[in-house]
């Protein structure tokens, strides 16, 4: 589903006529485009890959069409695909924050809708490096060694998105254990009904945090990245 607040052609004019020096501009582009393909989407992992693969295509389309070389446009490359693992890293968040409002009115682990999101976030940068290798391998062209090189340095350093993945799963089932062995009493309704709206909950934080927190640094990743 194509978002109306991403545009993918801006993002390919930002590429093709960037400069050396405007890494840092592009990066922070490259995180607003892939937050804004996000928007009015369910925060499902089908749709988290489905945005992503817009803003790799239209970011490879551009810096296709850059005069640079290959050596000179790699440095600007890795700061996009550190645009795109911030912006999924605030995605994270999003479940986080989400899960947590479950786990505070007393979902367990065993709930599918629990069970299948954390499943999701624990999936989150595998499903970063495949949906960008194959997005790339189809729209990089000339530039597709430099990308590769990004992103396997990337991949042994590993993605911010990962770490706060880990950080996320972790912590929240610590606290679902913790709420369990307490004997946390649940409403029955209400946690069936922020169950059901899962996606359309997390997916509604995102949009919050992207309104509420521009400007801001976004939630610091794990001291270090889960190594696979």
């Amino acid at each position: 589903m194509k978002n109306p607040g991403f545009d993918p052609d801006q993002l390919i004019a930002q590429f093709s006529e960037a400069s050396a020096r405007q890494g840092e501009t592009l990066r922070r582009a490259v995180q607003e485009a892939t937050l804004k393909a996000l928007q009015g989407r369910e925060l499902t992992l089908k749709n988290i890959k489905g945005a992503l693969k817009q803003v790799a295509e239209a970011a490879a389309m551009g810096a296709g069409q850059n005069p640079m070389g290959a050596d000179q446009m790699e440095p600007l490359l890795a700061k996009a695909v550190a645009g795109m693992d911030a912006a999924l890293l605030q995605a994270v968040e999003a479940n986080r924050r989400a899960l947590q409002q479950l786990v505070d009115h007393g979902a367990g682990l065993r709930e599918k809708q629990v069970q299948k999101a954390l499943d999701d976030i624990e999936q989150m940068e595998d499903m970063f490096f495949s949906t960008m290798r194959k997005s790339l391998g189809e729209a990089a062209g000339p530039m597709g060694g430099a990308w590769n090189q990004v992103l396997d340095k990337l991949q042994v350093k590993g993605t911010g998105t990962g770490a706060h993945a880990a950080q996320t799963i972790e912590e929240l089932t610590q606290q679902a254990q913790s709420a369990m062995r307490q004997g946390r009493a649940a409403s029955v309704k209400a946690v069936g009904a922020l169950l059901d709206s899962y996606a359309a909950l997390a997916s509604g934080v995102l949009i919050g945090m992207a309104q509420g927190m521009q400007g801001e640094a976004t939630p610091p990743p794990a001291k270090a990245a889960r190594k696979k």
